[in-house]
């Protein structure tokens, strides 16, 4: 009989422990790590991973392959009818026309005259805005992005000069307000492809605040693709080498962005000490800038670092402290709706980790009122209000009943 290399034989399948320690381990992740995500011991782990203990239920597994980065319920179980994306993502219906701006290329020589740059970075600047404004924004900006990616393409063939530099960063930006779209749907090849295309951009503009806002953005694809938390602080940290925090507001903007980054890469691993590290320099960065300042469309400021502050306590599974932070952070005063929904639901997470369903719930109605279509597509608040649902409190069953509906997952209640 035939092996591989490492002495299996062809029809060989691992066991869902198994799986599951491998992408733990690809992750970087301890036991405790991934057990205080989900809201179980190091010891379940353990237990999971050597075949003491059996699948867990869908809802603990939706949780399980949120925490451990798998887009498939069957790169868990071995079972291709099953989907994470099935039960925690949600397709926007602009989805297809977004997807076919992505991967239609003119290859033709066009005869238009491009559109003027300064008209372009405008169009920019205004498709941040309906990102940021409350309402339906995702539907909003995918009526948008068709149109801006193909005049910005044509205008980066067509121009030369400092024109053509400035049109490249308008392009990069607008391929993060794209990667923005795609997030928590169930497109992770799209979401890769806008951020590749983002840093390509940026670089061939030749600028370092360029390069610095898709590197931030392209720590979040490689951690949703389950790339070792080095490659993420490396590229991080080489991009802030490029800027002159030191020299204006701009640079050190995205310079503290890219060490929360950082921080955010260390929380995801259980690295508390290096996590705290960069998050301290993100916050003296923020305290630099002064309490009123938040940049434009990246929204860094003193708000923003304060609000992760949530999300790294809570990946650190220190879900006490991050219920602590939760409770002092205001968020009322960032200028974006999406942020403030965003972290509205962890907050919501935190209070999770601390079983305190009846604080779960509303705040994720909160989060929902503020925007809705951050919420629906927000993978926690599916995998929450499934989990609930399934949990039966009295207590809350109209709430839940409600979530689901307003999140399109009714089927699960």
């Amino acid at each position: 009989m035939s092996t591989h290399t490492d002495g299996t034989s062809p029809d060989y399948s691992p066991t869902f422990g198994q799986r599951v320690r491998r992408l733990r381990e690809r992750n970087g992740q301890t036991r405790s790590v991934v057990g205080g995500l989900v809201g179980r011991p190091a010891e379940w782990v353990k237990a999971i991973e050597s075949g003491r203990l059996q699948t867990p239920r869908l809802p603990l597994l939706l949780r399980l392959a949120d925490v451990l980065g798998v887009e498939d319920l069957a790169e868990l179980t071995g079972d291709e009818r099953l989907s994470a994306s099935s039960y925690t993502k949600a397709a926007h219906g602009a989805l297809p026309a977004v997807r076919e701006a992505l991967t239609t290329y003119d290859l033709g020589q066009a005869e238009d005259e491009p559109s003027n740059a300064a008209d372009l970075l405008t169009r920019v600047q205004e498709a941040w805005r309906v990102w940021h404004g409350s309402g339906g924004h995702r539907t909003r900006v995918a009526v948008v992005i068709p149109d801006l990616l193909a005049d910005l393409q044509h205008a980066a063939r067509s121009l030369e000069g400092n024109d053509r530099r400035r049109v490249l960063v308008a392009l990069a930006e607008t391929y993060h307000l794209a990667q923005l779209y795609l997030s928590f749907q169930p497109v992770p090849e799209l979401v890769m492809l806008t951020g590749d295309r983002s840093m390509s951009a940026a670089q061939d503009a030749d600028s370092p605040r360029a390069i610095a806002a898709a590197a931030w953005y392209m720590n979040h694809v490689f951690r949703d693709a389950g790339e070792r938390h080095e490659a993420r602080v490396d590229l991080a940290m080489k991009a802030a080498d490029l800027l002159r925090p030191d020299n204006t507001p701009e640079d050190l903007a995205r310079w503290g962005l890219l060490h929360l980054a950082a921080s955010l890469s260390y929380a995801k691993i259980g690295h508390r000490g290096n996590a705290e590290r960069f998050w301290d320099r993100a916050d003296d960065a923020a305290r630099r800038l002064g309490d009123d300042f938040a940049h434009p469309y990246l929204i860094f400021g003193r708000g923003m670092v304060d609000a992760y502050a949530i999300t790294m306590n809570a990946d650190l599974v220190r879900g006490g402290e991050a219920v602590e932070v939760a409770g002092r952070v205001d968020l009322t005063s960032m200028p974006s709706a999406t942020r403030r929904s965003f972290h509205m639901i962890e907050s919501a997470r935190a209070y999770s980790m601390q079983g305190e369903h009846v604080a779960v719930v509303h705040l994720l109605k909160k989060a929902l009122d503020i925007s809705p279509e951050t919420a629906r597509f927000n993978i926690f608040a599916r995998s929450a209000v499934t989990e609930l649902a399934e949990a039966g409190s009295a207590v809350i069953r109209d709430d839940v009943r409600y979530l689901s509906g307003k999140l399109g997952i009714a089927a699960a209640v």
